[in-house]
């Protein structure tokens, strides 16, 4: 299929107001409609909505299995993301590196948190075909 679209995504959170705060004033998003209970983020072009929840929020152990984020395109483009991450503050859960350094797919990558736990990873491929192809290559994620 070959429709033209946008990712969507709903996570947790529990303050919608801190919510707004990260993604948008940290991160750069834009705030789109916002509820008491919602908030919709245009995060760099897709849709992110954040659900207010009364569950308690818990960081897992590790990065996986769960996260989310984006595959930039141009490596200048994730270095400037980076460097406003780093200039925001934000903690980093893995700092910036390179992995599968020399491969088809090596790709530079870091993580963060939201306040709500949320994980999100931020990478660009050296070789773009890696992104979704590449099959010959069993190597995915670092566990």
């Amino acid at each position: 299929m070959d429709y033209p679209s946008l990712f969507h995504l709903a996570i947790p959170v529990t303050d919608i107001s801190q919510t707004k705060a990260f993604y948008c004033e940290r991160l750069g998003c834009q705030a789109g409609r916002e509820t008491p209970q919602a908030l919709i983020l245009n995060f760099y072009g897709h849709q992110v909505v954040a659900h207010k929840t009364a569950e308690p929020l818990s960081p897992q152990q590790g990065i996986y299995p769960r996260h989310f984020g984006l595959v930039f395109l141009q490596a200048e483009h994730w270095q400037q993301f980076c460097d406003r991450v780093q200039a925001q503050a934000i903690p980093f859960v893995i700092a910036p590196k390179l992995r599968f350094a020399g491969e088809m797919t090596e790709h530079s990558t870091f993580f963060i948190a939201d306040p709500f736990h949320n994980l999100l990873e931020f990478k660009f491929y050296r070789y773009p075909e890696a992104i979704f192809g590449q099959r010959e290559f069993a190597a995915v994620g670092d566990r």
